[in-house]
């Protein structure tokens, strides 16, 4: 059996990553991939690398061809109006290629919020991978997406035959045919739970035959920056091997809340472009405004005397059970008459159900306000009917949650030089 010490030009994997400064997974990848092979000493096959060889990587840093700070290329399935997409180009390491989606309104809004990207409304349920690539070509680094949720939502039926939890195989698909480096699924979180974990180990299963390492966690959004407890499952899979790493909660204790998001908003409906008349309140406004400092999409609802008048006797951060007893049972869902907490994230953004109110206007949020408890920045206008707007925001991806993500998946893939 030969030894290390007939290798005596030979180093361990770790005298390797530390000379080069890289993670092992790195090395392994570069193995994997023919550009820096080890030489494979005894039984157990451990990897041993070339001194010589390393001596002069230390010089020239890195056996690719990728330069560093470069944009990696993406495509946005189930897209929306792009809240995921939007936060992974405010890195400024993203080029998002294309919004792919079969709601006509939200790639209107995905379209002008993302100016240099393409959209293309197709069904993902029933498509050929190369009707993306006539749009986008073949060079893809990361797919991302959001297959429609309802299906596995507490907030519907949670039925597994429901084809709206087979959508999710459009994107398996997409990733066997792209082959990106990477990708991000992002889904409603009793996904984890749903059939005793079996469509989440399906889920890793898929991704694991198509050669990716898949992590996931379930994220809330509040400890990301956005005034909102909104939780989602995150899936992250890298080829080959994952040294990704979920983000850290930047928010714990001071977690920004309604009155952050909402207080320098008028009570009455604006005209869209009308510039802000009040001042910023906070340091998530002053976020929030700092590429516009005009309102849209800040239409408000008109609700009868009665429906307002209830919603008035219902305090800051209460509900229906602090309607009296005659009322408390005029709306038969238990988050009726609810109203926002000023000095709370918010609940869930939903796509509209009218039953979450303003911290103190006696109304439902505008669609400005909504967007604001999403984490979307007053430049990103929402296009459609009033209604299919409140359907967009709701819908989307957090921007500052979906930011954070990608933010350490820049991390993963330099620190594995890919």
């Amino acid at each position: 059996m030969q030894t290390t010490e007939t290798y005596p030009e030979l180093l361990s994997l770790s005298e390797a990553c530390r000379l080069l400064n890289v993670h092992p997974n790195t090395l392994r990848n570069w193995d994997n991939q023919g550009l820096l092979v080890a030489t494979r000493i005894g039984v157990k096959g451990i990897r041993k690398y070339p001194k010589n060889k390393i001596i002069e990587l230390v010089g020239s840093k890195y056996p690719n061809n990728r330069a560093k700070g470069h944009k990696y290329k993406v495509i946005d399935l189930f897209s929306g109006c792009g809240g995921m997409s939007y936060g992974f180009e405010q890195t400024g390491r993203f080029e998002i290629l294309a919004g792919i989606d079969n709601w006509q309104d939200s790639l209107v809004t995905f379209s002008n919020n993302h100016e240099s990207a393409a959209v293309l409304n197709l069904d993902l349920g029933n498509f050929s991978p190369t009707e993306i690539e006539k749009k986008v070509g073949r060079d893809v680094d990361i797919v991302i997406g959001g297959p429609p949720c309802q299906g596995f939502s507490i907030s519907g039926k949670r039925d597994p035959s429901d084809p709206r939890n087979k959508l999710y195989q459009g994107f398996v698909r997409t990733v066997e045919y792209f082959k990106p480096l990477a990708f991000v699924l992002e889904n409603v979180p009793n996904l984890v739970s749903m059939e005793s974990g079996k469509i989440k180990d399906k889920i890793i299963s898929d991704f694991t035959k198509l050669g990716y390492e898949v992590k996931y966690k379930i994220l809330l959004a509040s400890e990301y920056g956005v005034p909102q407890n909104r939780r989602r499952v995150v899936f992250v899979g890298i080829k080959n091997s994952n040294s990704f790493e979920f983000p850290e909660p930047k928010h714990i204790d001071n977690k920004h809340t309604c009155f952050d998001a909402l207080s320098d908003l008028p009570e009455e409906s604006v005209g869209d472009g009308t510039a802000h008349y009040l001042e910023p309140q906070s340091k998530y406004q002053k976020l929030m405004r700092q590429k516009s400092e005009r309102i849209f999409n800040h239409e408000v609802t008109s609700h009868s005397p009665k429906t307002v008048g209830t919603i008035a006797l219902v305090p800051d951060g209460g509900n229906y059970k602090d309607l009296p007893e005659e009322l408390r049972n005029t709306r038969r869902v238990n988050i009726a008459w609810t109203r926002y907490n000023s000095k709370r994230p918010s609940l869930t953004i939903d796509t509209g159900h009218r039953h979450h109110f303003h911290y103190r206007f006696n109304r439902i949020p505008t669609v400005r306000e909504s967007a604001r408890l999403q984490s979307f920045p007053d430049n990103f206008i929402f296009y459609g009917s009033k209604t299919s707007q409140y359907k967009q925001v709701g819908n989307a991806v957090p921007p500052l949650m979906a930011y954070a993500v990608a933010e350490e998946l820049i991390k993963a893939l330099e620190l594995q030089n890919v």
